[in-house]
């Protein structure tokens, strides 16, 4: 009897519950162990501020970021031997301006010597400074809208006397909206202020996936349509491209019109809609560093603005260095050409996307309220419904992260009302975002279910308890700009009546 027959009576692999991991382990490094006594007291000792605690004392599981934490391949390992470290065009420069031809589009890397439009940083945010400083030459009370600017993309826009402004979907606040693309862009909203405010508008800049947004997905239709709204009021479009190969498969698996097309494919549709885009390797670029702006040859931003390319490899050089390596190694540009041409492997994203759906759907399953669907990279933990008894001006989110570190060794990020919030010392009134969130990112390739499942555990016991979680007071940074950085708070002592 032929295997074949006898396979053929069996349910199909890609129907099991359980599927094997696209990868193996190459190698393993053991934790330090530190008890909960011994985190506490670490905690206070940085003012409850999570960014400030050290990695080594993180004995669970680590979802401060997903960047630039990625564990990289053995592909990548070997790469890193290939690395030229010439001060001047580089081997690996010449290789990644292929990858980056082949990945998204080949107007994204020109040729033409005379006509500079890829440029590299040595990770996203120095690009989006290059790129908001000449924007910010251009004149006086600018506007960029998005469908969600994050935290350092606003305050680099706001340092280059800008205005940034979010325009984010109504599906993205309601529960009860079925949705797969709550990070879209709200259309109405941007045609209405893009008719009353477009000579004050240089871009609009779409993020994908939108990470303030609670990591949800941009669809295609999304993109399209707004590349149409600019269009008729001739309005460069860019995207903030950090997560475009994980927004790529969910336009797959939840647009029908692209079921049967490949993520390559996807993608390069995505950016053939833009005229430029920021972005940092260390998130789909599989990389542990790396960044840039590419501006599309012959588009409406570069015609709009023919100097701007030289203004933006002036700044390159001013900070970074050689335009060829733009602050990064060469061994590092070589990890990341293959970075680019891996993470666009449909196994790859499948289980990456669905290992972070098996966290959020543990953590629903025992009752706590994130949002949903879930995203590409996160989990976000609404607080807002986490611990309704607190105000906005007890800061939730910072009590529940440092709770979670010191009790159990698992370290998240607050992107709430503190992180996103702002502090008026003239009014001495705090303003609050429309979303206060706790975000666990998930690094590419480096945890196992055991890994989430713990981590789901061990907020459920938070959440059981979440009528006693204490308010926390900021102890020194409320006024500061990026304060969730450099801000210390301590616990707010309960008045007994």
């Amino acid at each position: 009897m032929e295997i074949n027959s006898i396979a053929k009576g069996l349910k199909p692999e890609s129907e099991l519950k359980s599927q094997a991991r696209p990868y193996f382990n190459h190698s393993v490094e053991f934790k330090r162990k530190f008890s909960a006594t011994e985190r506490a007291a670490k905690l206070e000792e940085v003012g409850l501020n999570v960014f400030s605690y050290p990695s080594e004392m993180v004995t669970g599981s680590d979802f401060l970021s997903d960047s630039g934490t990625t564990t990289m391949t053995n592909e990548q390992w070997a790469a890193l031997h290939q690395g030229d470290e010439a001060y001047g065009s580089n081997r690996g420069y010449f290789l990644l301006m292929e990858q980056i031809r082949q990945t998204f589009g080949g107007d994204f890397a020109s040729k033409n010597p005379n006509m500079p439009n890829a440029f590299l940083f040595h990770q996203g945010r120095p690009g989006e400074d290059a790129l908001f400083t000449a924007i910010g030459r251009l004149g006086d009370g600018l506007i960029i809208p998005s469908n969600g600017h994050f935290d350092t993309t606003h305050a680099n826009i706001l340092a280059n006397r800008m205005h940034p402004k979010n325009l984010f979907s109504h599906e993205l606040n309601d529960p009860n909206s079925k949705s797969f693309f709550k990070g879209n862009i709200d259309l109405n909203g941007l045609e209405k202020l893009l008719h009353e405010s477009a000579d004050k508008i240089p871009v609009v800049y779409l993020t994908i996936t939108n990470n303030t947004g609670g990591g949800q997905p941009v669809s295609m239709v999304n993109i399209k349509e707004t590349a149409k709204i600019c269009g008729k009021l001739n309005v460069p479009l860019f995207l903030d491209a950090c997560r475009f190969a994980e927004n790529a498969w969910f336009i797959k698996k939840c647009e029908p019109n692209y079921i049967g097309s490949t993520i390559p494919d996807i993608v390069r549709e995505m950016f053939s809609y833009v005229d430029g885009f920021t972005i940092s390797f260390k998130k789909d670029g599989l990389a542990n560093m790396g960044g840039g702006v590419f501006l599309k040859e012959n588009g409406l931003f570069i015609k709009q603005h023919p100097g701007i390319g030289n203004a933006l490899m002036d700044h390159q050089i001013l900070k970074e260095g050689h335009p060829s390596y733009g602050g990064m190694s060469g061994h590092d540009i070589m990890a990341l050409v293959v970075g680019l041409r891996q993470v666009t492997d449909e196994s790859y994203l499948t289980h990456r996307i669905n290992q972070v759906k098996a966290f959020g759907d543990a953590m629903l399953a025992y009752g706590i309220p994130i949002i949903t669907p879930v995203g590409g990279h996160a989990v976000y933990v609404d607080m807002n419904r986490f611990a309704p008894g607190l105000k906005p001006g007890d800061f939730s989110g910072i009590s529940f992260t440092a709770i979670l570190l010191a009790a159990y060794g698992h370290r998240a990020c607050e992107l709430g009302n503190f992180s996103f919030g702002s502090y008026d010392p003239k009014t001495q009134k705090e303003k609050f975002p429309r979303m206060n969130l706790v975000r666990f990112a998930v690094p590419r390739l480096r945890y196992e279910k055991q890994d989430l499942e713990a981590a789901a555990e061990a907020v459920s016991e938070i959440f059981k308890a979440r009528d006693d979680l204490p308010a926390v007071d900021v102890v020194y940074g409320k006024e500061l700009p990026l304060r969730h950085f450099k801000a210390r708070f301590k616990f707010r002592e309960l008045v007994k009546p």
